[in-house]
């Protein structure tokens, strides 16, 4: 199980800092939420932000965009070479030619499916991203209760997977504690995405363990 860290959760007056601890506690990477108002009701980091994460820490940034017009945002933010960029499925029409915009600058793509949105939205386009993040709460706002029938949506989409890209990584984000990671994990969830347990908890360290069930 890999662990990244939502820095939503972050002390933004201290973020180079929060970003560095997380680091050294054992991220595997940095989830960093970006919205803008019109997909979701709230608005973050922009650029100049996460280039500062960017220079406080050698772990690979995890770029979830949560916005309208996303090849605007794709050409915003493609210098800071992340490991991967997501995008919602449900604001984009044109996805195949995203999903190759983010693959030709380098950049691993991922698609993004809100709690309501079904799986079988997925059928075609499954075996051209390198992972999908189904979100266990609805996007926009950190700090919110988990949704537990994300789990049987990560069952059938690992069995989706199966049959179309054995190699598909899936990442849940949303209301994830020590609670629900070993469900997480045995449903097939690779990657978890938390914010709050980890950055609330008095030892990131110790928090990234639970969350990898060690």
């Amino acid at each position: 199980m890999k662990i990244a860290p939502s820095i939503l959760s972050a002390d933004f007056g201290n973020l180079a800092d929060d970003v560095k601890k997380v680091s050294e506690a054992g991220a595997d990477l940095i989830h960093c939420d970006v919205m803008d108002g019109h997909f979701v009701p709230n608005m973050t980091m922009g650029p100049m932000i996460l280039e500062a994460v960017k220079n406080a820490t050698d772990v690979p940034l995890d770029i979830h965009f949560m916005v309208e017009n996303i090849p605007f945002f794709i050409d915003m933010y493609k210098h800071l070479k992340p490991e991967f960029i997501s995008f919602h499925i449900e604001e984009e029409k044109h996805i195949n030619r995203v999903i190759q915009k983010i693959r030709s600058e380098g950049i691993r793509p991922a698609v993004v499916l809100n709690p309501a949105t079904p799986v079988c939205l997925l059928e075609y386009i499954v075996a051209d991203v390198d992972m999908v993040l189904l979100m266990s709460v609805n996007p926009g706002f950190g700090g919110q209760k988990f949704i537990p029938s994300v789990l049987d949506k990560i069952k059938e989409l690992r069995e989706l997977a199966q049959r179309k890209n054995p190699k598909l990584l899936i990442e849940v984000d949303g209301g994830v504690n020590d609670k629900n990671a070993p469900l997480l994990k045995e449903a097939g969830a690779d990657i978890l995405v938390a914010g709050s347990f980890i950055f609330k908890h008095p030892d990131y360290k110790e928090a990234i363990r639970k969350l990898k069930c060690e």
